[in-house]
């Protein structure tokens, strides 16, 4: 087996160390060494910690944050006053700096969150934080990423940041039982009164906070108007936004070394076009689908990812390559059993993810396996993870999803962690809970005891499939006698017929599916 530190080079590197591409290369972002990573399985673990650590903030302390969907009143913990508006804004108030950046949405009226996201940013106003509505993105596109950094004026050993796929909004505070979060935001129907919903986050220390940050500070410090939109600048002036974002404290050095690991952040931002650019990223940065390429490359055992949407042929492609070269990989997928809307769009993501998995079925069809989720009472659960873990080495958590959208034409922040005992419990911790091997409590801390059976990735690999099997079964049977342990179901059929799938092509690849990369590196399918 490959050591972790060799893992990311070609074979041509580990011969000749001397070609090795450097770590600055347009081909790399910089690794940081010296990082603490804990994941945080689900949305109530995320909460609880962020509410911790902001609630202990002190004047001189900064926060920082960006968010594609936020509700002010989403509780962090079931106690009185843990709300985003009371957290936040109480820290504010007391003396600490609290910035926020928040996508301002498409219109209500097109299924998105215009008017929630500008209340959300104008009660923190009102409470004192800076929060802007942020829409420099391209047309059709959205700010994705979910982070949050607190950096400790006194004592920087505490500062912390937050990447992942959780938004600081209704829906996400649920834990590893799936019953749903108690401020409960519809989705289809199949998802019932109170959606159950898997996501992750990482808690990072170390001195890739610093590198967090950066991220912040290079949208905050873009001069960019935050819309170009003469219609919505006039709304803004007439309801007194704030649109020009105060100047920042000076950076503070990176924290110093909270652990052993290497942290790399992936991004994508968009060509924005007609003459507008990004500062820090000039043409756009497709760091994202640069980093899964290269690692699925190298991966020869087993490929393990959660996804909301998992689209088209720009995922499938690279997946393709790496099945075809390496007879003994695996690939298990988890996805949502069911598109959380309705109506054609529905039709349209559907379509969008059989376009990949039938094309790797048809491939492997005994090495490619694709699973949804439902809770203990047959209720599915909504997967909005982000995560994927490659040969027990290479493991990333963040906002961007498998498809080309947030390859190319959304704002995007991913943590990738190289490190065979960090990426080894990732994957167990949510192979026991999918498994339904966890405790009440959620435990996580004895999860390679509890695992034992599953640490060969294709002993995993192996009890998914049965596991499901037998789930699946005890449905078909009328659900006869108790109900077997775990929560892996198969995938319905997508149900979408050849000539419908010619009539939504068009859309998926307009509206759903859209390509944000420079026009010479979308000829030649290039990031």
């Amino acid at each position: 087996m490959i050591d972790a530190a060799q893992w990311l080079l070609t074979p041509q590197e580990r011969a000749n160390p001397r070609t090795r591409i450097d770590d600055t290369s347009p081909d790399r972002t910089a690794w940081t060494d010296g990082n603490l990573v804990v994941p945080l399985i689900d949305g109530a673990a995320y909460f609880a910690d962020l509410h911790a650590v902001v609630t202990a903030t002190r004047p001189g302390d900064l926060v920082l944050f960006t968010d594609w969907q936020g509700d002010a009143d989403q509780q962090l913990t079931e106690d009185p006053g843990s709300d985003v508006l009371s957290v936040f804004g109480g820290a504010d108030e007391r003396g600490v700096d609290v910035r926020g950046l928040v996508w301002r949405s498409h219109l209500d009226q097109t299924g998105f969150f215009a008017t929630a996201n500008r209340h959300f940013g104008e009660q923190l106003q009102r409470r004192g934080a800076e929060v802007l509505l942020d829409m420099r993105v391209r047309t059709g596109g959205s700010h994705h990423q979910k982070l949050v950094v607190v950096r400790h004026r006194d004592d920087s050993a505490r500062d912390v940041a937050w990447i992942g796929g959780i938004d600081l909004a209704h829906n996400r505070r649920d834990d590893h039982r799936h019953l749903g979060d108690p401020q409960c935001q519809r989705l289809a129907e199949e998802y019932g009164e109170t959606p159950p919903w898997h996501d992750v986050q990482v808690r990072i220390q170390g001195p890739a906070v610093h590198a967090v940050e950066t991220v912040f500070r290079e949208r905050w410090e873009d001069p960019t108007p935050l819309t170009r939109n003469p219609i919505r600048r006039a709304v803004d002036l007439v309801r007194r936004h704030d649109t020009t974002p105060d100047p920042l404290p000076v950076q503070a050095p990176p924290p110093p070394a909270a652990g052993p690991l290497r942290v790399q952040l992936l991004r994508t931002y968009p060509n924005l076009r007609h003459g507008l650019d990004y500062p820090f990223a000039r043409g756009g940065e497709r760091s994202v689908a640069r980093g899964y390429r290269k690692a699925l490359e190298q991966a020869r055992t087993l490929v393990y990812v959660e996804d909301q949407y998992f689209w088209g042929h720009d995922v499938a492609d690279p997946f393709v390559t790496a099945l075809e070269a390496n007879p003994e990989l695996r690939v298990v997928v988890v996805l949502p059993m069911y598109p959380d809307v309705e109506g054609v769009s529905r039709k349209a993501e559907l379509l969008a993810r059989s376009r990949a998995l039938d094309r790797l079925r048809e491939l492997a069809p005994d090495r490619v396996a694709a699973y949804g989720l439902e809770n203990t009472g047959g209720t599915p659960v909504y997967v909005h993870a982000k995560v994927c873990v490659m040969d027990d080495t290479w493991a990333t958590v963040g906002s961007d999803n498998f498809n080309r959208r947030s390859w190319t034409h959304d704002s995007e922040l991913s943590c990738v962690v190289l490190d065979r005992d960090y990426a080894t419990r990732l994957r167990l911790r949510l192979a026991a809970e999918h498994l339904g091997r966890l405790d009440d409590s959620g435990s996580q801390e004895d999860v390679l005891a509890t695992m034992s059976d599953c640490v060969d990735p294709l002993a995993m690999y192996d009890a998914y499939a049965a596991s499901a099997k037998t789930l699946d079964d005890w449905h078909t049977g009328g659900r006869a006698g108790p109900r077997p342990p775990g929560h892996l179901r198969s995938l319905p059929p997508s149900a979408v017929g050849a000539v419908e799938a010619k009539a939504l092509a068009g859309m998926l690849d307009r509206l759903h599916d859209p390509d944000g990369r420079p026009a010479p590196l979308s000829r030649r399918n290039d990031y």
